[in-house]
C-alpha cells in the first residue's frame, strides 16, 4: 500500500509540473500548428535561469518569474526566425534549440548548478503553510497549476485568444477578418515557452539542481503526453483541453515510474517513450485502413 501511494504521489507531483511543459507544446503543435522543438532547450533555460538567480541572492519567486519570461524571450525569437525571415517553422525550432544550448552553459558557467543548499520557492511555500516533503510538493504544484490553468482558459476565450486558436487552423481566414497571424503565431510562441521554461524552474528547484541536459527527450514526452490525454478525453473545450493535457501527463510520468519501480533500466525509457508515441500517432491510422477509409498522404514539412 506504501508502495503504491509513493508512485501515486510521484506521479501526481511529476503530471501537475509537467503538465505547464505539455500544455506549452500543445499550444504550439495543436493551436498554432507550429512543430518548435526549441523546447528541449528553453526546459533547461528555465532551470538554468532560476537556479543561477538564486544562488546570487534573488528571492526564489522572483526567479522562477523571471524564467517564465526568459522562455517567453526564447520563444518570441523563434517565431521571430519563421515569421520575419520566413525560416520554416521546423527549421526554426532547430536553430533555437542548437543556440540556447550554448546560452544555457554561458549562464549557468558550466554544465549544472547546485541548489541543495539554498532556500527555493518550495522551501518558502512549505514554511508559510507548514507542509514538508512530497505534500509540500504535490500542493505548490497543483497551486502553481491551478493559477495558470484559471489564467490560460480566460486567455484562450478572449478575443486574442480565439484569433490565436484560429491562426493555426486556417490562417488565410484569420488574415482575411483582419488579424495579424504573425503577432498571434509570435504570442503563441511566448506564452508556450514561458510555461516550458516555468516547468523547468520548478523542477530544478526542486530536485535540487539544474543541468544543461535535463531538457533532452522533453519534446518527445510532451508529444507523448498530449497524444494520451487526446485519446484518454477526446477533448471539445478548451477546459477539457487542459485538464486533457494534465491527465495525459499524469498518466505518462505514472506509466515511467512503474516501469522504474519494475527494474526497467533508466536508459530504455527514451525508446519506450518514442515506440509510445509511435503507437498512439500509428494506430487510427491503421483502424482507418482497415475501415478501407482514404487517408492523405503524410505532411513532409
Amino acid at each position: 500500500m506504501d508502495v503504491l501511494l509513493s508512485v501515486l504521489s510521484i506521479s501526481c507531483y511529476e503530471g501537475l509540473i509537467f503538465g505547464l511543459l505539455t500544455i506549452g507544446v500543445y499550444l504550439t503543435f495543436r493551436v498554432l500548428s507550429f512543430p518548435d522543438l526549441s523546447v528541449d532547450a528553453t526546459f533547461p533555460l528555465g532551470g538554468a535561469i532560476a537556479a543561477v538567480l538564486i544562488v546570487r541572492g534573488v528571492n526564489p519567486l522572483v526567479a522562477t518569474i523571471a524564467a517564465f519570461f526568459a522562455g517567453s524571450c526564447a520563444g518570441t525569437v523563434t517565431g521571430l526566425l519563421n515569421t520575419k525571415l520566413r525560416i520554416t517553422a521546423l527549421l526554426s525550432g532547430i536553430l533555437m534549440m542548437v543556440g540556447v544550448y550554448s546560452v544555457n552553459l554561458r549562464i549557468m558557467s558550466g554544465a549544472n548548478v547546485p541548489l541543495l543548499r539554498e532556500v527555493n520557492s518550495f522551501d518558502l511555500v512549505g514554511r508559510l503553510l507548514g507542509l514538508k516533503g512530497m505534500a509540500l510538493s504535490i500542493t505548490f504544484a497543483a497551486i502553481v497549476a491551478l493559477v495558470f490553468f484559471i489564467l490560460l482558459h480566460r486567455f484562450l476565450r478572449t478575443e486574442i485568444g480565439l484569433a490565436l486558436r484560429a491562426s493555426g487552423d486556417n490562417e488565410q481566414m484569420i488574415r482575411g477578418l483582419g488579424s495579424d497571424t504573425d503577432k498571434n503565431v509570435l504570442l503563441g510562441c511566448a506564452i508556450s515557452n514561458g510555461l516550458v521554461a516555468l516547468a523547468g524552474a520548478l523542477v530544478a528547484q526542486n530536485q535540487g539542481f539544474c543541468d544543461v541536459g535535463m531538457g533532452i527527450g522533453m519534446i518527445v514526452m510532451a508529444l507523448a503526453a498530449v497524444i494520451i490525454g487526446e485519446a484518454l478525453f477526446h477533448p471539445r473545450r478548451i477546459s477539457s483541453v487542459l485538464l486533457a493535457c494534465f491527465a495525459g501527463t499524469f498518466a505518462y510520468r505514472l506509466f515511467i515510474t512503474i516501469a522504474l519501480r519494475l527494474g526497467m533500466p533508466a536508459g530504455d525509457l527514451k525508446m519506450i517513450t518514442s515506440l509510445l508515441v509511435i503507437v498512439a500517432l500509428g494506430v487510427p491510422y491503421m483502424k482507418k485502413r482497415l475501415r478501407h477509409e482514404w487517408v492523405p498522404p503524410a505532411a513532409r514539412m
